[in-house]
């Protein structure tokens, strides 16, 4: 009986052994490389976007066109888009959208059913992937894009784009990827600073719709413990920094210190519960320092219920229904 004993406590012993090595090699990990924290924040934002798309489902209009799937950029596994509108024939004011996941997760299909809902309005939309961090760091995500409106440009006819008016839409880390390539089209200094050039014409990008962008990555600070986490986990992912020392790429990539007179009408919101609020107060700032068309849709601080990250996704609450009405007004504005 003492060896049984004795057995199971040298098991014990070897697993509890096995567990803190692994413990150890899973924080020195989590020390050396984003990849731990990136994989962490993937899985629970997937788990979010699904619940937010299955609730979708319900307001998405029926007799809608779509094109699934198609490569803009047949060398890269992440080169593909989907494409909504309505069933008729003539080309279409379009809306260009950029998901957002802390530049370190989400996809397309995330906001398909939210796109799908946008097209009911007389609105061709495409959802755009683009190659996520830390797998693909700065700028590749804002140089797909890029392919993407080319890719629209030459296939307007077929996918039913008008590609004179064009709307640039995103949200979250989408929402800057999507604000950064607007510069990249109406700024050439901007363009030739950044190294990426842009054929879609500035006459042709008739405004932006940016929900609760991640603007100004100077401004990356958590609130709470778990929010810095997450800042740093993102920053680290897509910037390849993790003190963020390279203030060159940092600077670049903030969107408000570049906006000119010449940057697009934008539309922008964000809730009052968002802990990426200053991101769009500071761009609405730069907005109208520069006197630069814009619509904003933002909550008093005493607003109830407090409207969290991506409060326009959830088309149950009237604040979800009138972010989804303003914007529409909006683009039909800047496209007409």
């Amino acid at each position: 009986m003492g060896g049984i004993v004795d057995r199971t406590r040298g098991l014990a012993r070897t697993a509890a052994l096995g567990v803190a090595t692994a413990a150890g090699a899973l924080l020195v990990a989590a020390r050396t490389t984003p990849w731990p924290s990136a994989l962490l924040v993937r899985a629970v934002f997937g788990r979010g976007a699904a619940r937010a798309s299955g609730a979708l489902e319900k307001h998405v209009p029926g007799d809608l066109v779509e094109v699934v799937d198609e490569a803009y950029d047949v060398s890269s596994p992440d080169g593909r888009l989907d494409v909504f509108r309505p069933a008729r024939e003539a080309a279409l004011p379009t809306v260009v959208w950029v998901h957002g996941g802390a530049f370190v997760s989400g996809s397309k299909g995330d906001v398909a059913n939210y796109l799908r809902v946008l097209a009911g309005h007389g609105l061709t939309t495409v959802g755009v992937d683009y190659s996520i961090a830390p797998g693909a760091r700065y700028p590749t995500p804002v140089k797909q894009v890029v392919a993407a409106l080319a890719h629209l440009v030459d296939h307007a006819d077929r996918l039913g784009i008008d590609p004179g008016r064009v709307v640039l839409a995103g949200d979250s880390a989408g929402a800057q990827i999507a604000a950064q390539v607007a510069l990249l089209v109406t700024d050439e200094d901007y363009a030739r600073e950044v190294g990426i050039d842009v054929e879609l014409p500035p006459s042709s990008l008739s405004g932006l719709v940016l929900f609760c962008g991640a603007y100004d990555f100077t401004l990356a600070q958590g609130s709470t413990r778990l929010g810095s986490w997450l800042v740093d986990t993102a920053i680290w992912s897509y910037l390849g920094s993790s003190r963020r020392h390279d203030e060159r790429i940092t600077r670049q990539g903030s969107v408000p210190v570049h906006v000119t007179p010449s940057f697009p009408p934008s539309f922008v919101s964000a809730g009052n519960g968002d802990p990426l609020l200053p991101h769009t107060l500071a761009l609405v700032d730069a907005l109208e320092r520069h006197d630069v068309d814009h619509d904003v849709l933002l909550f008093d601080d005493d607003h109830e219920p407090r409207l969290d990250h991506e409060y326009q996704f959830d088309l149950d609450t009237p604040d979800g229904r009138e972010a989804l009405d303003r914007a529409v007004a909006f683009i039909e504005r800047v496209t007409g």
